[in-house]
């Protein structure tokens, strides 16, 4: 690493410490000081500027601001992150950080800096109020991988997100509906959707996503077998509706039980004559829930979660969100009560239910 004295005036020397090449424009990189003295003092004060810089220099420039940095970031997301996770970091980017962090030069950027944005954050927040420890962490998480990006470019010398303190998020108390809440769920969507009667049937016996069911096509289901195969989920990101791998990039493969199986073929039949009433047939690999009369098209997940939503309110089930049926049917779905609609047979080889999920780990309430 070289370092050049520069005399500007009598008693006035330009330091410069050459300090690489930037990484991503390719130009060199040099670290500048302008010292008043005699020569001895300036050789001295630049011996000790080739020392501090160790070979790092943060940008000079505009473009050695975090806003900058979080720019080039999102341009080259990692690959192995999900489209969707991409999209909701950009909104947290532009509406939560840059407005307050962004124009920081990134190499300033201190740990005290972002404790102090933690907890405005959740003090005080944006428009509609203080946000959740839980949108808090994900930020954190935001910058975190920003700025160790850019540490590998040479932006920074150390990840200053390190040493912040984000706050805990508290445990989440699962809430599953009880055997009853299902029935009760089962039997009114049965009265007024049908197709929504089969996919709470199907997300309580399986435990499946709703990515993954909404992403279900008829192919996956084998019904002599009595399985479903789920290997892909949907997302959307944006406006765009995006089909993926499952969360885990895995593929399983389900047991379904005689009832599930026999609403699953009358659910088919349906399809079917709806199809024929309108001139025409399935599509060539039609999906299992769907809006469309060829069955080309799959649920939106939003849509099917705002049915679902409205069909607790009007059955009187509070607090259950699509998600925790997930839940109920990895811990305690005991279906006794409506034993003429599903014996989910796939709860049988499964150990019987604790106080946590196992899916997930999650802590469960107690049911009502």
């Amino acid at each position: 690493m070289a370092g050049s004295l520069r005399q500007r005036g009598e008693d006035t020397w330009q330091l410069r410490v050459h300090v690489g090449t930037d990484p991503l424009s390719g130009r060199k990189r040099y670290v500048s000081k302008t010292f008043h003295g005699t020569k001895r003092q300036a050789g001295r004060v630049l011996a000790e500027l080739v020392a501090e810089t160790g070979g790092f220099v943060p940008r000079q420039d505009r473009e050695s601001t975090f806003s900058r940095l979080l720019e080039e970031w999102l341009e080259q997301p990692a690959p192995s992150l999900s489209p969707k996770t991409v999209v909701v970091d950009g909104g947290y980017v532009r509406t939560v950080i840059l407005p307050a962090l962004g124009a920081i030069p990134v190499a300033k950027l201190t740990p005290v800096d972002l404790d102090r944005f933690y907890r405005h954050l959740l003090e005080v927040g944006g428009p509609k109020g203080p946000h959740t420890p839980a949108t808090v962490k994900r930020v954190h998480g935001i910058i975190r991988r920003a700025l160790a990006q850019g540490v590998r470019w040479g932006w920074l010398r150390h990840n200053p997100a390190l040493d912040a303190s984000p706050p805990r998020v508290p445990l989440r108390s699962m809430h599953p509906p009880t055997p009853d809440e299902v029935a009760r769920l089962f039997r009114l969507a049965a009265e007024s959707n049908p197709m929504l009667a089969v996919f709470v049937l199907v997300a309580a016996s399986t435990g499946a996503r709703r990515g993954e069911l909404v992403a279900l096509r008829w192919r996956d289901i084998d019904l002599e077998r009595r399985t479903a195969t789920i290997e892909r989920g949907l997302i959307l990101a944006g406006n765009v509706l995006i089909e993926q791998g499952t969360k885990t990039h895995q593929s399983r493969r389900v047991s379904l039980d005689q009832a599930t199986v026999a609403a699953l073929v009358e659910h088919r039949e349906r399809l079917e004559k709806i199809a024929a009433a309108c001139g025409v047939g399935l599509a060539e690999d039609p999906f299992v829930f769907t809006e469309a009369v060829d069955a080309s098209t799959p649920w939106w997940p939003d849509s099917t979660t705002r049915a679902f939503r409205t069909l607790c309110a009007r059955a009187g089930v509070e607090g259950v969100r699509l998600h925790d049926l997930r839940h109920h049917v990895a811990t305690r779905l005991q279906m006794s009560d409506v034993a003429s609609t599903a014996s989910f047979d796939t709860l049988r080889d499964r150990r019987p239910p604790g106080p946590t999920c196992l899916l997930c780990g999650s802590v469960l309430a107690a049911a009502g």
